[in-house]
């Protein structure tokens, strides 16, 4: 018999089979809409406001149409109308005031698809018009109050060096050091809405019983929505269940929406007395969810005549839309990204997010670190274009080194790899040859390449941590498999294979012998919520700690079976059998009964951050990367074609190199498509592109050939030997590295997102004028 757990057959840093892999890749996988209806299921679809601004003054049910297998929910019918967030600023549904176009007013359930269709038809909204406030300066000037006293849903200063005074005197400090700087430059750098149109649309089904309220579906956060449901229904935790169902991806967009959606089927469920399924289609899905936040970041920067980099000043606008959701905590990343990978002596930075009435804007991957990226190193290119040097030289020559202090004085130490990162991009890219021949045109197509240097926190923001105290359970089970229990969910990067691979190598058993626990808000301990590139960092650390444990327990109880089983004194060594491990971990089980080791997450010590000054340690660690973007540009249509991409990327200890280089590809493609296709059109304070067919985000006919280099600076705390998170940074770098491209191939320095073919002619246009090179 064995004596010792059996070798590990999922070494972590092996690309094994994607646990969730054939069941998709046959149609096995059941996503929400794929579940068997229920007894009784009825349908729910939602009323919306057609208007962005308005008074509510009632609603009328058409007399005509036949209500009488239609239930009807309104804002009377909620016990307590607000979605659970971090502010209770949102409605359940609209009452009195219409914040903005879509918002949910009346919902409706019927067993008849067809007939709840005209249904909604039948609904008329009674409401006053008032004048929108559609754009985030308006909402700053403060003309029309739309959002508490000033429009203002949260600010951020975040100052260094000369800048460490009271406001106004930090300012006055911050201008009087890039007076006195050799070199200033002074710039507006603005990006826009982009919506994250995940392959699964928004679904739940909803259902109450004696054991409570429950939903089902296609989750990101199930205890975000437990929270929700918690405020709205005035439920104990123990009567509401939330479980994932498979998810089709998120990036963001399935974080803090599926509560609302989850509420309206709940709403109809408990009116109704039956089970609800709502599931949105591409339409509503794009009008009615969050998108990414827009921006615009003014830079003012002063540095030596060699490059050297000296004082920074920002000012950040974002647009949080008709509601605050996460706006608060999508601008802090926002703002302590801003300064970039870079060493700046003296720092003032100023962010501020606004309320207008466009639907609310939320959690998108990257969560205000990609606008901030985008503005710093379009900046940095436009300083690099003033000393007439490349900005390569001067991004190297700056980057953040170990000793380095951050923007709120936190020293790096260990895991710092942006030198090695622009290094590897480099040699790989041949960037150095190709700009030094400079563009390429070949008839009406010019090639240009460009780059850009980041860097991204893994992990929530300073003392998020300790505050949400994420935890894991593990148990024993039967024949000496494991089985995990986490919040932690899958939603399409990997997340059940690599937290297999973690446990399976700390417990030295094979990945097979590993089991993974449907989420769900009854049977698995709040993890914290699947977002902040924190699952493998934070999560995967104490499953890592919580199988050495197990797997030792399990030893002890070989050991003590083969010193119970031992020859008398005087036989020969070795003749006494041995339990194996399975063996083990039954004979363990059988007298415990239940065998659990339960981890609570505890950010390293070193860790100090205060949210009062907003100055310290605002994460564990950074990871670190490098883009580079080759192009050619249609000198008649401006048209941009991504011909070639490289990414040399940080990324701690590549757990499973496959799905990480997976990552960073599609991160890559998300960002492309975010630089030059993807934009959202309004009219109004209404979406005219809601769908696929003019919503363009590139397919993999338009993907460039991706060189993904994996550099590994391991994070002393991460699991598998220093993992850190990957999730977001790959979103942060490829638009700027695009632009930087463009105006290599073209002369033209764009500012604004998207780079769309109609702005690169106008530029171009204006260039023509003997105006400058802008888009």
């Amino acid at each position: 018999m064995a004596t010792s757990p059996p070798a590990s057959a999922s070494a972590v840093g092996s690309s094994v089979p994607r646990a969730d892999g054939p069941p998709k890749v046959t149609g096995a996988s059941r996503y929400v809409d794929d579940l068997p209806a229920m007894p009784g299921e009825i349908f729910g679809r939602t009323v919306r406001s057609p208007v962005p601004r308005g008074i509510l003054r009632g609603v009328r049910l058409d007399p005509a149409f036949d209500w009488s297998d239609v239930t009807v929910v309104l804002a009377d019918d909620v016990p307590v109308n607000v979605v659970a967030l971090i502010l209770d600023d949102q409605p359940i549904l609209g009452t009195g005031k219409v914040n903005h176009a879509y918002e949910p007013i009346v919902l409706l359930g019927c067993a008849d698809r067809l007939k709840l269709a005209r249904a909604v038809q039948a609904v008329t909204l009674d409401i006053d018009p008032l004048p929108p406030v559609l754009d985030m300066r308006a909402a700053l000037d403060g003309e029309e109050i739309i959002w508490g006293t000033d429009n203002v849903i949260k600010r951020y200063l975040i100052t260094k060096g000369c800048a460490d005074a009271e406001r106004e005197r930090g300012e006055a400090a911050i201008d009087a050091a890039i007076a006195r700087c050799e070199v200033v430059v002074t710039g507006t750098y603005a990006s826009h809405h982009q919506e994250q149109l995940y392959i699964e649309p928004q679904g739940v089904i909803a259902w109450w019983d004696e054991a409570g309220a429950h939903a089902t579906g296609s989750i990101q956060c199930p205890f975000y929505v437990q929270k929700a449901f918690l405020k709205a229904f005035g439920l104990p935790p123990d009567r509401t269940h939330i479980t994932q169902s498979v998810t089709g991806g998120g990036f963001g967009g399935k974080e803090e929406y599926p509560s609302i959606i989850a509420l309206h089927a709940a709403l109809l469920a408990k009116k109704s007395g039956r089970p609800v399924r709502m599931i949105y289609d591409r339409t509503e899905d794009i009008e009615a969810t969050t998108k990414r936040h827009p921006a615009s970041c003014e830079i003012t920067s002063g540095c030596d005549r060699d490059g050297t980099l000296r004082a920074l000043k920002i000012r950040i606008l974002m647009d949080g839309g008709a509601y605050a959701t996460l706006s608060q905590v999508v601008l802090s990343r926002g703002a302590l990204h801003a300064s970039g990978a870079y060493r700046w002596d003296d720092v003032w930075i100023e962010a501020t997010a606004v309320a207008t009435n466009t639907p609310p804007n939320g959690a998108f991957r990257g969560f205000g670190a990609p606008q901030t990226i985008w503005a710093i190193e379009r900046h940095l290119d436009r300083v690099a274009r003033e000393l007439g040097c490349d900005p390569l030289d001067l991004k190297a020559k700056n980057v953040l080194r170990p000793g380095d202090s951050t923007a709120t004085g936190q020293v790096l130490r260990a895991s710092v790899a942006g030198e090695e990162c622009i290094a590897k991009a480099i040699a790989a890219s041949g960037y150095l040859q190709k700009r030094a021949a400079g563009p390429v045109v070949r008839g009406r197509v010019a090639r240009g390449i460009g780059l850009s240097v980041f860097m991204h926190g893994a992990g929530f923001t300073g003392s998020g941590e300790r505050y949400y105290k994420g935890k894991i359970a593990l148990d024993l089970a039967p024949g000496g498999r494991l089985r995990i229990r986490t919040a932690s969910t899958d939603i399409g990067q990997g997340t059940e294979t690599v937290f297999r691979q973690i446990a399976a190598d700390a417990a030295g058993l094979p990945i097979d012998r590993i089991e993974f626990e449907v989420p769900c808000t009854t049977t698995v301990p709040d993890s914290g919520p699947t977002v902040a590139s924190r699952t493998v960092m934070v999560v995967g650390s104490i499953l890592e700690a919580a199988a050495r444990e197990l797997s030792g327990r399990v030893r002890e109880e070989q050991e003590a079976a083969r010193q119970q089983s031992a020859a008398p004194e005087g036989q020969a060594s070795g003749a006494a059998p041995s339990l194996s491990f399975e063996e083990a971990a039954d004979r363990l089980l059988a007298r415990e009964g239940q065998v659990t080791s339960l981890k609570q997450y505890e950010p390293p010590g070193y860790v100090r951050w205060d949210d009062e000054a907003y100055k310290g340690d605002a994460y564990p660690c950074f990871g670190w990367a490098c883009d580079v973007a080759e192009v050619e540009v249609d000198l008649d249509t401006f048209e941009v074609t991504v011909v070639d991409f490289w990414s040399a990327a940080d990324v701690g200890k590549a757990i499973h190199p496959v799905m990480c280089k997976g990552q960073i590809e599609g991160g890559s493609l998300q960002a492309i498509g975010w630089a030059l296709s993807e934009e959202i059109v309004w009219q109004g304070g209404k979406i005219r592109n809601p769908r696929m067919t003019n919503y363009i985000i590139p397919t993999s006919l338009d993907a460039p050939p991706f060189h993904v280099v994996l550099v590994e600076a391991p994070f002393p705390f991460g699991p598998g030997g220093g993992a850190k998170g990957i999730g977001e940074m790959p979103m942060d770098g490829g638009a700027p590295a695009v632009a930087a491209a463009v105006e290599h191939a073209t002369g033209i320095a764009a500012c604004a997102l998207p780079l769309t073919p109609e702005r690169l002619f106008e530029a171009a246009r204006g260039a023509a004028a003997g105006g400058e090179e802008r888009a």
